[in-house]
């Protein structure tokens, strides 16, 4: 007998906190839609023509609820590239509580251990408010999946904002194949245990409601399967998985070659300038959101060790460091961004002379420019504290014009698959990162570009389609 939700449920869904649209809304009243890209928007574009998908998603800003209040959250499909998407209407409130209070201050802090545990966290009253709206918020996304999945339907679930969502949607669709996928790092058990027990044992078992709990590499895996035999005797029925998202080598390598690529290339080059030979000066680059996690401070306290320790590379290299604003609605986000910019003041004060600034320090985001500084990178900084993966630490070999040494921290998911072509640093060790950085710019050109090739073959074994489509192969299977 047919199923009541077989008339009109998908049979792909995939729910995350942003979706692949959003909106602005315009002083004439009309919405401007902007679609997104990532592995996500390529993996359900991949699944085909015939597949009957859809994507939920929350409204994140007043144009996306906008959107919700005219078309109920039923999207035009001319703004999202023929896909369907349900956005929720989530109360601001709400989404703000479980967002910034749950997700980002909490949940993300835990996993890649940025707490300053003399002083946090404390978990009281308002924490436990702020809970219940992620509470409410993780419901929201179970109940639309709930309604809009077809008998049978694979539901993907994604991160960390939604770790309740497939015990709450089991719950009420047993029928589904549900996976949970984590782009964060997992929190090893000590550190896990700083959440209170109830809530820490609540969050596993909300994932443990997934048939497939999935993650960017074995470390992380193994530790979320340690947390659920410390706290709840097992993962039961829940299989675990690893599905290491890889670099789109195609449309990296065609977009870097567009001609705003290439204007960008020629001004980066201005801005560099050339050393006392009239040679290019030699270029580390980084580029990252300015998350606490990415470890830019220490990057740029490296560097200055290079130019103390080793005087003969002064005038003859910068340090081109992109770091893009992220969650400047949180104030440690603000300082923190304050002190990058702060640090590389110094380093030009210390170190700059008429000719020569040591770092180039952009702020605002620009892909394009982050592309032609892959194209003209010597060498690539990826230092993370830790990092679930680090696509930039892919991304950049893929798109290397001349070979690029890597300089990679042994904390980021990407140490699996590249630290043998890689320098691998301690995170915290300045001191070593500055050798490496050395090692790096003097590294011979044929060793940098055969270590290159290896990184690149490296970097894109697992596609963002291969990655979305493994997944739901072993979902079905």
């Amino acid at each position: 007998m047919a199923s009541e939700h077989d008339a009109h449920g998908a049979s792909v869904l995939v729910a995350s906190n942003r979706g692949p649209v959003s909106y602005t809304l315009q002083d004439d009243g009309t919405l401007a839609a902007r679609r997104g890209g990532g592995g996500l928007v390529s993996g359900l574009s991949a699944t085909g023509p015939d597949t009957d998908a859809v994507w939920v998603c929350a409204a994140l800003g007043d144009g996306d609820r906008e959107a919700v209040r005219r078309t109920g959250g039923r999207l035009d499909p001319g703004d999202t590239g023929g896909q369907r998407v349900r956005m929720l209407g989530i109360p601001p409130e709400v989404h703000g509580d479980a967002y910034n209070g749950i997700a980002n201050s909490v949940l993300w802090f835990v996993h890649h251990m940025l707490f300053q545990t003399p002083v946090e966290p404390s978990f009281g009253t308002e924490f436990r408010a702020q809970w219940a709206s992620y509470e409410a918020y993780n419901r929201a996304f179970a109940e639309a999946l709930a309604d809009d999945a077809r008998e049978g339907a694979a539901v993907l679930v994604q991160d960390y904002h939604l770790a309740l969502v497939p015990g709450m949607l089991r719950a009420l669709r047993p029928d589904l194949r549900i996976g949970h996928f984590s782009h964060t790092p997992w929190a090893p058990v000590d550190y896990f245990g700083l959440l209170p027990d109830d809530i820490a044992r609540q969050l596993l078992r909300g994932m443990l409601g997934a048939d497939r709990a999935c993650f960017l590499t074995k470390r992380w895996a193994d530790a979320f399967r340690a947390c659920c035999d410390a706290l709840l005797g097992g993962t039961g029925e829940t299989r675990t998985g690893v599905h290491g998202l890889g670099a789109d080598a195609d449309f990296l390598r065609e977009r870097a070659h567009r001609a705003d690529v290439g204007e960008r290339i020629g001004m980066l080059r201005e801005q560099i300038g050339t050393d006392a030979s009239g040679a290019p000066r030699r270029t580390i680059v980084r580029v990252d959101r300015t998350e606490l996690s990415k470890n830019i401070v220490r990057g740029l306290l490296a560097f200055r060790a290079l130019l103390t320790e080793r005087p003969e590379w002064r005038e003859r290299v910068v340090h081109v460091a992109f770091a893009y604003p992220s969650r400047q609605d949180l104030a440690v986000y603000r300082s923190y961004m304050e002190r990058v910019r702060q640090l590389a003041d110094e380093i030009n004060a210390e170190f700059g002379t008429d000719g020569w600034t040591p770092v180039l320090l952009h702020l605002e985001d620009d892909f394009a420019r982050s592309l032609a500084a892959y194209r003209i990178a010597d060498v690539a900084l990826v230092n993370p504290i830790r990092d679930g993966m680090n696509l930039v630490a892919k991304e950049v070999p893929v798109v290397s014009d001349g070979g690029c040494a890597l300089v990679l921290s042994r904390e980021a998911g990407a140490y699996e698959e590249l630290g043998e072509d890689a320098l691998v640093v301690n995170p915290y060790d300045i001191t070593a990162t500055a050798q490496a950085l050395h090692e790096a710019l003097a590294m011979p050109a044929g060793e940098r570009g055969e270590r290159t090739k290896r990184l690149a073959a490296a970097a894109t074994a697992l596609p963002p389609s291969r990655w979305f489509l493994d997944q739901l192969a072993e979902l079905r299977a």
